[in-house]
């Protein structure tokens, strides 16, 4: 039996079975980073005294991994289009190249965790401290969730393109859907954190 929507779109909204699962999806993320960021802002809001970002957390990285995901993005997009222009070796380059840029970004931010770590600077230390060590964690999870998704449709998951090619940019374009979601979460996180 053939699972109905997975191509096609839905009459009742429009959208196929992938598409609405993965924005109802997206819809309970929101939710739960903005239980954080409205914690965070009357946590500030509520603080006798606050430190700026900057004094404690390192600008120049985390712009560098802004960039980083922001390349990353770009480079998903890239990956789609490829499927939608039947090019499926520009399509393992490019998705490739955004698992490539999400572990790089993992790198940099453990990097950035251990130098913290280093000089004594850990989540009991301070409400920003323990802010700063959930958001990005938690973000940091989603990464690693993006990863492995993204690594399974450029190895074993890339066999579908073989035998259901629109359904496999279906799951493709659902992936990025949830990749630009991340990199969104982390342009809110950073001047939030780092900047103000």
């Amino acid at each position: 039996m053939e699972i109905p929507y997975t191509v096609e779109d839905r009459e009742d909204t429009g959208l196929n079975n992938v598409k609405l699962g993965i924005w109802l999806f997206l819809a309970s993320e929101v939710m739960l980073f903005g239980g954080l960021f409205s914690s965070y802002v009357l946590l500030r809001v509520g603080a006798e005294t606050w430190p700026v970002g900057a004094s404690i957390l390192s600008v120049p990285i985390a712009t560098f991994n802004t960039v980083v995901l922001i390349a990353s993005s770009v480079t998903m997009v890239m990956a789609w289009a490829s499927l939608k222009m039947n090019d499926f070796g520009k399509f393992k380059l490019y998705l490739g190249s955004t698992v490539g840029l999400a572990v790089l970004f993992l790198v940099v931010k453990a990097y950035e965790y251990a130098d913290k770590f280093s000089h004594d600077l850990y989540p009991a230390e301070s409400t920003f401290l323990a802010i700063y060590f959930t958001v990005t964690g938690l973000h940091a999870l989603h990464i690693v969730g993006g990863i492995v998704v993204n690594g399974y449709f450029v190895g074993p998951g890339s066999k579908m393109w073989k035998t259901a090619p629109e359904q496999f940019t279906n799951r493709i374009e659902a992936a990025g859907l949830y990749w630009h979601f991340v990199d969104l979460v982390w342009i809110f996180l950073f001047p939030v954190l780092y900047l103000l």
